[in-house]
């Protein structure tokens, strides 16, 4: 709908971004293999410190990588030889959807915290509600109905963002994945 620039430059960004998440899947599986041994040892006190601890420390390491995306988009954009529309796109879906990586960093260390637990459930309705029923319809209407463009879709992404880590809070602060049985 945007043309093939947005798609190219969208992709150049996610690939910046994923390369630049490798460390948080890291903390991330930290957590959830804390919380399954934990648990494990009869200590959910114990599961549940070590869930926020790996999240702090993803969430400063996310920091840093936002700032950095921030002040050396175009430069690290400029890696992948894009020059024009698509460099402006790849730097604008940085910005965007950086600024829920604070958020992004608790969301993945408890998603997977959940995992560890056994609860597999939780994070998949959570993130199926998410991603198809809010983030894709918010893209659609902040890209296409309010005539945003593909700015839009980007901002979904980081709007998104925070509300699935917020979801991810809310639900693992309930403590019902202390009572998975495996």
């Amino acid at each position: 709908m945007f043309g093939s620039e947005a798609i190219a430059g969208y992709t150049i960004a996610m690939r910046i971004i994923m390369f630049s998440i490798l460390p948080s899947w890291g903390f991330s599986n930290a957590g959830a293999t804390l919380v399954g041994q934990n648990l494990g040892a009869g200590k959910s006190d114990r599961a549940e410190k070590s869930v926020w601890i790996c999240a702090r420390y993803n969430m400063f390491f996310l920091l840093f990588v936002s700032i950095l995306f921030f002040v050396l988009a175009r430069p690290i954009v400029s890696l992948f030889n894009a020059t024009g529309q698509v460099e402006e796109y790849a730097v604008q879906a940085l910005h965007y959807i950086t600024t829920g990586y604070i958020f992004f960093a608790y969301g993945m260390v408890i998603s997977q915290a959940f995992n560890g637990a056994g609860d597999t459930r939780t994070p998949t309705i959570i993130n199926f509600f998410a991603y198809w029923l809010f983030q894709l319809p918010l893209a659609y209407f902040l890209a296409v109905v309010l005539e945003i463009g593909p700015g839009g879709a980007f901002m979904a992404v980081a709007i998104s963002i925070v509300f699935i880590a917020t979801t991810f809070v809310l639900a693992f602060r309930r403590g019902k994945w202390k009572e998975t049985k495996i």
